[in-house]
């Protein structure tokens, strides 16, 4: 059976699902580099000095471009679905980087932390099977 042609509901779906996922997975590779890199440096202060010279840290400027890779993703994301749909869905980030934290950077992780992210996974999952955009058209939401 030949596959329908993808709809603008269907476009819309991808689309959201891809940079879901892309914003998903700089997010985290961002904050783990940003630590592994922070944690390699040490305590730097509070001094914007010390704090600039630490993006110069090699892990630290990787960790940083990821996370504006994020903050591209996340402000493209929010411009055509719902925010009340966007953080839900991309929350599944705390999970992975509970995972990451405990694979990548020896983090010990409380079973009272694994239940809290089984309760974030099951929110995920309800709010990820629902429509990123409500059908609701308000002035200026860009979707009239």
């Amino acid at each position: 059976m030949p596959l329908s042609p993808p709809t603008p509901v269907t476009d819309v779906r991808r689309k959201t699902q891809l940079f879901a996922l892309l914003s998903v997975l700089s997010n985290v590779a961002g904050n783990s580099a940003l630590t592994h890199g922070m944690q390699g440096i040490g305590v730097v202060g509070n001094s914007p000095l010390d704090l600039i010279a630490a993006l110069f840290h090699p892990w630290v400027a990787l960790g940083v471009a990821l996370l504006i890779v994020w903050t591209f993703a996340h402000m493209a994301l929010l411009s055509w679905a719902d925010l009340s749909y966007v953080m839900p869905v991309t929350a599944i980030g705390y999970v992975v980087t509970a995972f990451a934290g405990k694979l990548f950077l020896g983090e010990f992780v409380s079973p009272t932390r694994w239940l809290g992210i089984l309760l974030i996974t099951i929110g995920v999952a309800l709010v990820g099977g629902t429509h990123p955009a409500s059908p609701v058209t308000t002035p200026g939401n860009g979707r009239s």
